[in-house]
């Protein structure tokens, strides 16, 4: 499997997928994606932030990649950070672990580009894919009314649950390696 930048030639098969994680979801949830504008893709496209993972000729996955999410995390944001959205993938391919494809993509991804943070959002009333996404390594740090959507697709209403995966590196002191993204028990 490789993940490469999408292309506009890719842009038929993008909505494809799509429209596949649609359909899925009107089985499991009374909220699905309601579309999206062709330029926002385009757009994306062009940013060099939409991404496809694919295996020879099959396009296997798509996921969009931002920079800022001021609108939901506020000061948060302000945090070296990349934000996955839109993860869409040919259902013929469940259960072959793109998401943990897209982890790996993300965490080399932040490691070159300097960022501390993977973070992402969700339905609020999901459950089972915030659960998903917690044993994929995620923490569930809240979850908002969606009070200021302006600017966004229309299926954005209700509640967002918000998702962070931390990349804090271990750092040597005194010769012993500790990580301080949990607190530490004094030495005795």
């Amino acid at each position: 499997m490789t993940v490469e930048i999408a292309n506009k030639n890719d842009i038929k098969e993008i909505y494809e997928l799509y429209e596949m994680a649609s359909a899925y979801q009107k089985t499991v949830s009374d909220k699905q994606w309601e579309g999206f504008e062709r330029t926002l893709i385009e757009k994306e496209i062009e940013e060099n932030r939409l991404w496809k993972i694919g295996n020879g000729n099959q396009m296997l996955c798509v996921f969009s990649i931002n920079f800022s999410d001021k609108q939901f995390w506020g000061e948060r944001d302000n945090q070296p950070s990349i934000y996955i959205h839109r993860i869409a993938l040919n259902t013929n391919f469940k259960g072959q672990s793109m998401m943990r494809t897209i982890i790996d993509w993300a965490k080399n991804y932040c490691e070159e580009n300097q960022k501390q943070f993977i973070r992402m959002d969700t339905w609020g009333e999901n459950e089972k894919l915030i659960n998903y996404y917690k044993k994929c390594g995620f923490k569930h740090l809240n979850t908002i009314d969606l009070d200021n959507t302006k600017g966004l697709p229309s299926h954005y209403k209700g509640k967002l649950a918000l998702l962070e995966m931390s990349l804090n590196k271990p750092k040597i002191l005194n010769s012993r390696i500790e990580d301080y993204s949990t607190p530490q028990k004094p030495d005795r």
